[in-house]
């Protein structure tokens, strides 16, 4: 009988000489391996270059097996397999035909991907095999081999534990907490404290610690293993201690020996390879899920998401107190290292990111823990399907490709507006797509049969019939409309991010699809698009003061009531739409996808001028949004979203633009401010927060503030003996005094007021005051005949 489960795992498994894929899955009936028949490494060469290939691989005495196949390349060449017993024999082959300048195709498939997408296998399976006796690999877990896979909708219950590691600076570790539901625990180095909490275990040294570890592991046994920067710094400073004392993390499944591998070109960074679980950083899934954040440390994100954070009295200086509290307050030290575990588990909670991975995973078969993987989604739903078209992927351009235009950005009309509409196209790029059937394989098939094919930019024809892309958008498409009505926000965003990466990817050198016609024939049909819908709306006799990729903002004038507007905003949206529908029926014989909504109303709406200048600025507006439940101020591409200015200049936008908009006195306030800025009022507001981004000693000709405020806090570190904290990627937090940047720990000059009056106050001011006749300038001078 068949089963089904969700993939956690893969990797390639050598039995005598022969290759298999091990999958590791998460069942009904608790966790499972999966060993598949021996599979063989392959790639395609074309068959004209089959006799020279031979002759070039048996002079390398490297063994392969060829067959001649019913497949073609886009440039319609016909192709040859060539199959390979080992990775090593088919990487060896790789770079003698490439030396010998023969062209290969899809050698970086992996053979574990490919065994799934060629059976159309994404994230969930369901799979028969041979039961193998628990006795053949000294394990408790099921295990089966021979085994076939097919598609299935199985939705998983994942066991998840959360994890943190503490240690001193040099690394040496004190403790590990975990953390999952009711279950906590922290490992302690350290002798036995009567009082200590019962989830304390004490251990007498680090090697005892790592033991401990490992069974603790092994008994809770979860499928995810979660953190924060849980795999670059907590699993590396597991494997590197763990090497130190010649112990082996034996914590994946099935007794298995974890192992580190570098990441190509980046010091410090890497993967962890490790059997039937999977580590997943909460940074990562979150940049991942599209969430934002000024900072991505554990207390920034935890104080956003969580309203709390740290079990610390001081987050800025927590080395030198998990130093302090190891020599003299263990059960402290404790506390904050599970209070860290579970502020993680809270965050995915809060978040649903183990949910959204899932369905990531079951919508493209990419890896939970994977990072990124725009291509690797495209190449999983897409290479099987053009196969049994005949094709096979081209490869990708050696030289990078080419730059694809941009979306359709209008100039924008500044002022201060009452009334303000948006109406957006609802996925335009996925609809271009869909209504022009945009397609890779369509532009092969399009340009063999121009007469009846649809025209596209750049000298791209794409076929009415032969494509897969606009067909696999309308599957997603139905789908996140059914997610919506269900109010299931991890799919909804899943399949957003999966269905707008489309574009990116044609547009990408790194995709093997590439083709600056594609990419084009999306943007170029995008700019038209907005243009002419601009157009039709100044014909219904609206103003359009802004256009952005697929927004369009349109000023109301007169005296309307709310439900007025809203009514003309959807009667625009209607008729636009019938007006796309009729229009490419005419001409290009297409239905229409395009779907214009009518998005937001704004009471009041700035649209501010490029700084210095009386051109409209792109990009970069401010308005007060109409909502259910009130008003919301909203900022785009302005100074409150920057993570590089102090709260007083976010503090000062939103109280500036609040008054403004509210047709408030804004005069007193301004000069009542700045008299209480030079006074010192505001000084814990003029803190700025900014992150090293490389190593101190990197930064030579370009030194900025925040650097230089770092070098001369390590100064004084270094000359009252204690640690240089800023050597390395971290955060330092600084004021501009009369003196110049200095760390707020060793803040000893006057603070430089008139550097945030000019540079922080001045540039916020100086966007929306013109258009209340008031000026900056005047507001100074008349504060500076005060003092």
């Amino acid at each position: 009988m068949s089963s089904e489960g969700f993939i956690l795992t893969r990797g390639r498994k050598e039995i005598l000489g022969q290759t298999h894929i091990e999958y590791w899955l998460s069942s009904a009936e608790g966790p499972v391996c999966l060993l598949t028949p021996a599979q063989r490494d392959l790639f395609f060469i074309c068959q004209s270059d089959l006799e020279l290939a031979k002759n070039f691989l048996s002079d390398a005495d490297i063994p392969f097996e060829s067959r001649e196949l019913e497949l073609k390349t886009f440039e319609q060449r016909s192709v040859a397999a060539l199959y390979f017993v080992s990775s090593t024999d088919a990487y060896k082959a790789k770079d003698v035909l490439d030396e010998a300048g023969l062209e290969v195709f899809e050698a970086d498939i992996r053979l574990t991907d490919r065994f799934l997408m060629e059976r159309f296998v994404y994230g969930s399976a369901e799979y028969v095999g041979q039961a193998l006796p628990v006795s053949n690999y000294g394990s408790e877990y099921k295990r089966y081999q021979h085994i076939s896979m097919r598609p299935s909708t199985y939705i998983p219950t994942l066991k998840s534990l959360s994890l943190d590691v503490e240690c001193s600076r040099e690394g040496v570790l004190y403790s590990i907490g975990m953390s999952s539901g009711d279950y906590k625990r922290v490992i302690m180095v350290g002798k036995k404290e009567q009082t200590a909490e019962s989830w304390i275990h004490w251990v007498s040294n680090e090697k005892a610690l790592l033991r401990h570890f490992i069974a603790e592991i092994n008994q809770f046994d979860p499928d995810i293993i979660i953190g924060w920067s849980v795999v670059n710094f907590d699993f590396r400073l597991l494997i590197r201690r763990a090497e130190l004392h010649g112990i082996s993390l034996t914590i994946g499944r099935g007794r298995q020996k974890i192992s580190w591998r570098d990441r190509a070109g980046e010091v410090d960074q890497g993967f962890v390879n490790i059997s039937g679980r999977v580590i997943i950083d909460g940074i990562d899934a979150l940049k991942t899920a599209t969430y934002q954040f000024d900072s991505f440390s554990l207390e920034a994100v935890s104080q956003l998401l969580l309203g709390k954070g740290k079990a610390t009295e001081d987050v800025h200086n927590r080395v030198e107190t998990i130093e302090h509290d190891f020599r003299h307050n263990k059960q402290k030290l404790a506390y904050y290292n599970l209070q860290d575990c579970v502020l993680v588990e809270e965050i995915f909670e809060k978040t649903k990111l183990l949910d959204f991975l899932v369905l990531r995973s079951q919508l493209t078969g990419l890896d939970l823990d994977r990072v990124g993987g725009s291509v690797a989604a495209f190449l999983n739903l897409y290479l099987p399907k053009l196969h049994r078209a005949g094709y096979i992927s081209p490869n990708r351009p050696e030289d990078g490709g080419l730059a694809s235009p941009g979306g359709y950005v209008m100039d924008s009309i500044p002022g201060l507006y009452s009334n303000v509409i948006v109406l957006d196209f609802k996925s335009l790029y996925p609809s271009i797509i869909r209504t022009f059937k945009i397609d890779p394989l369509g532009l092969i098939e399009g340009l063999l049969e121009s007469d009846h094919s649809i025209p596209g930019y750049k000298g791209a024809q794409f076929s009415r019939e032969k494509h897969f892309l606009p067909d696999i958008i309308t599957s997603l498409w139905l789908q996140r409309d059914q997610a919506k009505k269900d109010k299931d926000h991890a799919r909804s965003q899943a399949i957003k991010i999966l269905m707008n990466s489309f574009y990116g990817v044609l547009g990408a050198g790194g995709c093997p699809f590439y083709d600056t016609r594609l990419a084009s024939s999306i943007t170029l049909r995008g700019h038209d698009i907005m243009q002419q819908t601009a157009k039709w709306i100044a014909d219904a006799g609206y103003e359009v003061i802004y256009g952005d990729t697929d927004s369009t903002f349109v000023r109301i004038v007169g005296e309307h009531s709310c439900e007025q507007i809203d009514s003309i905003g959807k009667k625009l949206a209607n008729d636009i739409n019938t007006r796309w529908q009729k229009k490419l029926e005419k001409e290009f014989n297409l239905t229409s996808c395009l779907e214009l909504e009518f998005e937001t109303h704004f009471t009041k709406f700035l649209m501010p001028t490029i700084r210095g200048s009386s051109q409209g600025s792109k990009k970069r507006y401010a308005g007060l949004k109409l909502k259910a439940d009130g008003e919301e101020l909203v900022f785009k591409g302005l100074e409150t979203v920057r993570s590089d200015w102090t709260p007083l200049a976010k503090k000062f936008q939103k109280k500036l633009y609040s008054l403004v908009f509210y047709n408030k006195p804004v005069k007193e306030y301004l000069e009542q401010l700045i008299q209480d800025v030079r006074l010192g009022k505001y000084d814990g507001d003029l803190i700025y927060n900014k992150r090293l981004r490389r190593t101190l000693s990197a930064y030579v000709k370009n030194v900025p503030p925040h650097v230089r405020a770092a070098r001369l806090a390590d100064q004084y570190n270094k000359a009252d003996n204690k640690p240089l904290r800023y050597q390395n990627k971290t955060w330092i937090r600084y004021v501009m005094t009369v003196n110049g940047p200095e760390p707020v720990e060793y803040l000893k000059s006057p603070v430089d007021y008139e550097h945030y009056i000019e540079k922080q106050l001045r540039p916020i001011a100086e966007a929306i005051l013109p258009f209340v006749d008031l000026s900056f300038d005047s507001l100074i001078k008349h504060q500076m005949g005060l003092f």
